[in-house]
């Protein structure tokens, strides 16, 4: 089992990493290099993430005793995992890691995120915004807009690195000004890691708890439905003033132009209809005048790069009018179900997709009931309090990691603890579930933040390229400072407890801090305790009501201007249900019109099949008589017409007195008889 969990981990984190880009980003629109290269960097971050609570538990095997004296209750249930006590030789745990892996893991692995969020992911950001028509134009766009933020960078490095040159005490070596290099990484990372951290640990809990109020909840919905419409009416409106300059251009520039290559790439990201209308208009037969006034390529490219913004801000506005929609009007059907007293849900629309078995037998309507208007409340406000301790937990071994005589972080104590038993599972859960949950409150952040339309992660695939490289490069910075400061809150890095303990893979790839001990002694032990003043501003809504005040409308509870946009966004959502309930009813009238009119169509083919068979039958049984009669009457016309004939010799009379009336000897016929006694008769 050596190096197994090491495995499935890697595995299974990939496929997280896979699912939330799939989420946020479109593998059908997006460029390859764009996917690849954010999930490469969410990958690698997710995966440090994961396997650092197995790097935490290898130094404590490898500093064990081989023997154990005393056997405590814990140890009775390591005995059961992990240990055999009837030899007194604790073995080492499933999910140890042999030696010379993890630093050798830890060494690509960082190396790589860094060169990521340093040199490939600005560089790429920059290649996937630009507007140019050739690969050659959009490198050179982005080396262009890059060339400030490396010389910015270039410029951090070196005013460090002549500081450590002045100094007298230092001498440069290759691991000295890696060392250097990984501080100043750290130090941007962890500056932006506490802003972030002081706003999740406060806004997680809330959220929940605030999601429990359906009320509140559906009023807030309300404000986001009427600020969403106006972003909504604001992109249509910029569609149409991009799409009318692309018409002028395109009527402009005609067929045989140089540059009408580049007007079909423009015309390519427009809209289908908008594509339709154009080309409809277009004359491919008038040539182009050398004597009138064109667009140059750079214009064309600076209209490109505005199609490309305002086609992908207009398709992501539209999906999350449809969204927050679905999410109002479900909202309103449980506010309306929470006085029913049939205990059914009822939904004022039919779900778009046929119910599935999951709804037909798991979570049926009575379930649902139970869930959203009962269970779902009290779950999330349970939710919300476990989650308000661990930020309490959290806040206090922030501002006291530093202390070792006595321990008073609290999640130093609990390793310390297991780590006495040698509890190794115990330690790696403990270990994953905190830095889980400082992972969630740092990322929770990224995914929720928005800076204006220029950057914004939005779910159902209507992320642009550029949000998606930003928040790879957001989680690259901030992960290595977020392991190292869960690192120092359990007392595994030494440049901050100052502890001669056994170190981490991780820490050693690191570096030591202590090259530069105003950092390592200063600002990574009394920076983070700014947490606290984050926690509090985050806690009355400070930064909210500064928003607010300087004009960006934010939901505030007892706002005049905040009740007028939820009284908007109620109107907006009751045109929206009537539309649907409209539209809802012609589909209905439709669907019974074709029942009723397949039924009209069954019917007449029913009965004319009926007809059909009584005809065949009428004509079946007339013919039958027909023939039956026609055979009794020819049959009765023989019988009269014709006489028997009578070939016996005694009978015959030469007389014709004697003869039966009517007959004639020989058997002859009457007529030939008669004729021949007329003829006779005359001699």
């Amino acid at each position: 089992m050596s190096g197994a969990a090491l495995g499935i981990e890697i595995v299974v984190v990939f496929f997280l990493a896979l699912f939330l880009l799939h989420r946020y980003g479109d593998f059908k629109k997006q460029q390859r290099m764009v996917l690849f290269g954010t999930l490469l960097a969410w990958y690698l971050c997710f995966l440090i993430v994961f396997i650092l609570p197995l790097d935490v538990s290898t130094p404590i095997y490898s500093v064990r005793p081989v023997m154990i004296e005393h056997k405590t209750l814990i140890l009775h249930v390591c005995e059961l995992l992990f240990c055999s006590f009837s030899q007194r030789v604790c073995y080492k745990p499933w999910s140890y890691i042999p030696d010379g892996i993890m630093p050798v893991f830890w060494r690509v692995v960082y190396w790589t995120s860094q060169c990521l969020t340093w040199l490939l992911l600005p560089f790429m950001q920059s290649y996937a915004r630009s507007g140019g028509f050739s690969i050659t134009g959009k490198i050179k766009t982005a080396l262009i807009e890059n060339a400030i933020y490396y010389g910015t960078y270039l410029f951090i490095f070196g005013s460090l690195l002549i500081y450590v040159a002045v100094h007298p005490q230092w001498h440069l070596s290759w691991y000295g000004l890696q060392t250097i290099g990984i501080t100043a990484a750290n130090t941007w990372g962890l500056f932006l890691l506490v802003l972030l951290l002081g706003y999740g640990l406060v806004e997680i809990p809330r959220s929940y708890w605030e999601a429990s109020r359906q009320g509140h909840l559906l009023i807030k919905t309300y404000f986001k439905a009427a600020k969403l419409m106006t972003e909504k009416a604001d992109s249509e409106e910029n569609l149409e003033d991009v799409m009318e300059e692309v018409r002028k251009i395109n009527e402009l520039i005609k067929y045989n132009h140089p540059l009408r290559k580049n007007v079909d790439t423009i015309l390519r990201k427009c809209p289908v209809e908008n594509q339709e209308k154009m080309g409809r208009n277009m004359d491919d037969f008038e040539d182009f005048d050398d004597k009138q006034t064109y667009p140059t390529e750079r214009s064309l490219s600076k209209l490109h790069k505005q199609v490309i913004y305002a086609v992908q801000r207009h398709n992501r506005t539209r999906v999350q009018w449809q969204i927050l929609l679905a999410q109002a009007i479900h909202l309103e059907d449980v506010a309306k179900n929470e006085t029913s007293t049939s205990r059914q849900f009822v939904h004022s629309f039919a779900p778009p997709e046929p119910v599935g078995w999951f709804r037909r037998y798991i979570y049926t309507p009575s379930v649902e009931w139970y869930w959203e208007c009962l269970l779902k409340q009290w779950f999330y406000r349970v939710l919300s309090v476990v989650l308000s301790l661990f930020s309490v937990a959290v806040v206090w071994s922030e501002c006291t990691f530093f202390s070792t005589h006595p321990v008073l972080s609290l999640f130093a104590v609990f390793i310390q603890l297991a780590e006495r038993d040698y509890n190794y599972l115990y330690i790696e859960m403990a270990c994953f579930v905190t830095i889980f949950f400082l992972c969630t409150c740092v990322y929770s952040t990224v995914f929720r933040i928005r800076v204006f339309n220029y950057y914004y992660l939005a779910s159902h695939h209507q992320t642009d390229a550029y949000s998606l490289q930003f928040s790879g490069m957001l989680f690259c910075r901030l992960t290595p400072p977020l392991c190292l400061n869960f690192l120092g809150l359990i007392h595994m890095d030494s440049a901050i407890s100052h502890q001669a303990k056994e170190q981490t893979a991780y820490t050693s790839i690191m570096g030591s801090m202590r090259v530069l001990s105003f950092i390592a002694n200063g600002f990574y032990i009394y920076y983070p305790m700014l947490i606290v003043i984050l926690c509090i501003a985050t806690y009355f809504s400070l930064g909210t009501r500064c928003l607010n005040l300087l004009g960006f409308q934010q939901f505030m509870g007892e706002n005049e201007l905040t009740s007028d946009l939820i009284d908007e966004g109620r109107e907006l959502l009751r045109r929206e249900r009537r539309k649907r309930q409209r539209i809802e009813d012609g589909e209905n009238r439709r669907r019974e019109w074709r029942e009723r009119s397949a039924q009209r169509d069954e019917i007449a083919a029913r009965n004319q099949m009926s007809m059909s068979e009584m005809k065949e039958t009428n004509y079946g049984e007339t013919l039958n008589s027909n023939t039956n009669r026609q055979t009794g009457r020819d049959s009765i016309e023989l019988l009269q017409d014709a006489e028997p004939l009578d070939f016996n010799a005694a009978t015959l009379n030469d007389d014709p007195l004697q003869s039966e009336p009517g007959r004639h000897a020989g058997g002859r016929y009457l007529s030939m008889s008669s004729s021949r006694s007329r003829i006779f008769d005359d001699v």
